[in-house]
């Protein structure tokens, strides 16, 4: 127990340079209460004690702000950076060394059964008020765009942006999310059409431009 306070006390340093000290942590962190707490509830949850797995999220939830429901499974080396708003569903998997900001959710879509929450593989950084919906898979060092919606799975060594997410193929560096400078394809997109048509029209004035000189030729024979 104590090995795994220590490992989040340094998980904590690594990813926030606005962390200061120990105590400042563990006073004053809602991402390492909310952890904490989630492994003592899923302890409990598999170990099929009734009622206790979800009374101990809830009061979590009330006190920082962040819902992960007893059933989630969460690997090792977990932030959840500020953390307001975050919501993960009960049968969410996320994998070691995984990164989430505030307002992240990892829910389904529906109504269905069994698996229908999001599995996250290694090293993924999920941006601000993204959501990651349904029975999908986020592969490895994948990166989330803040405000992204997910509703397909995504494959190792990705980046990706909008809505609903596209997927643009980039190798992260130093598992580090550049909000600033995330890829934008649908301004791309935007952009190449606009070029497109100002060459047709450079085109389009050239050959009026010829046409009309033919004719002044004509007209001076």
């Amino acid at each position: 127990m104590f090995g795994a306070i220590r490992e989040q006390i340094e998980t904590i340093f690594r990813e926030d340079p606005a962390a200061k000290s120990v105590v400042e942590i563990v006073f004053c962190y809602p991402g390492f209460h909310a952890i904490l707490a989630h492994r003592l509830g899923h302890k409990l949850y598999r170990w099929r004690v009734p009622l206790l797995p979800r009374v101990i999220s809830q009061v979590s939830r009330f006190l920082t702000g962040i819902e992960i429901h007893p059933g989630a499974t969460i690997g090792r080396r977990f932030f959840i950076d500020h953390g307001m708003g975050v919501v993960i569903g009960e049968t969410t998997e996320i994998g070691d060394d995984v990164l989430l900001y505030q307002g992240v959710t990892l829910g389904g879509t529906g109504n269905e059964t069994g698996k229908r929450h999001p599995t996250l593989g290694n090293r993924v950084v999920v941006g601000t008020g993204a959501k990651i919906l349904g029975n999908i898979r986020i592969g490895d060092n994948v990166r989330v765009g803040a405000g992204s919606v997910v509703v397909h799975s995504v494959p190792d060594h990705s980046t990706v942006v909008g809505v609903p997410g596209r997927v643009v193929r980039m190798r992260g560096e130093n598992g580090v999310l550049e909000h600033g400078k995330l890829p934008d394809p649908q301004g791309q997109a935007l952009d190449d059409l606009t070029n497109r048509v100002a060459e047709l029209e450079a085109m389009l004035r050239h050959m009026i431009a010829e046409h009309e000189l033919d004719h002044q030729r004509k007209n001076s024979v």
